[in-house]
């Protein structure tokens, strides 16, 4: 049986969807819970919202297959979180506060190493940080 999946994504809307009611058919559509986590959205212009969408895993697929389908532009929030390596000093004060590991101190290098793949866009990183080299790219 196909238990409740949760994941925050962005989603990149362009003037020509906007003023259509997406969000609304991924609730009727497929039974899909929604956080507006940010939003960014203005008539007859490009835009983007920031959403934590639960529901069968089963149902988020084909959710994320028919925002797709309408042109969307979807991706995982922690693609939007960075580091900016020109800025890091390779302290270390972001990996006490990184609660999915995504960013670890290599002892040999003595480099923060961020891991994208790992992070679940929380942003703790992004306030630990004391050199604002963890940076979040929504808008």
């Amino acid at each position: 049986m196909d238990g409740i999946f949760s994941k925050k994504v962005v989603i990149h809307y362009t003037a020509e969807n906007v003023e259509q009611p997406i969000i609304c058919q991924l609730v009727k559509e497929y039974d899909l819970v929604f956080n507006i986590l940010k939003a960014r959205i203005f008539p007859r212009r490009e835009g983007v919202i920031v959403l934590e969408l639960s529901g069968l895993k089963k149902n988020f697929d084909k959710g994320i297959r028919f925002l797709k389908e309408k042109g969307l532009k979807v991706e995982p929030l922690s693609k939007s979180v960075n580091q900016n390596i020109d800025k890091c000093v390779h302290c270390g004060a972001c990996t006490a506060f990184c609660p999915t590991d995504a960013l670890a101190f290599d002892m040999q290098t003595t480099k923060v190493v961020f891991d994208p793949e790992k992070c679940n866009g929380c942003e703790l990183c992004v306030s630990a940080c004391p050199v604002r080299a963890m940076e979040v790219n929504l808008f």
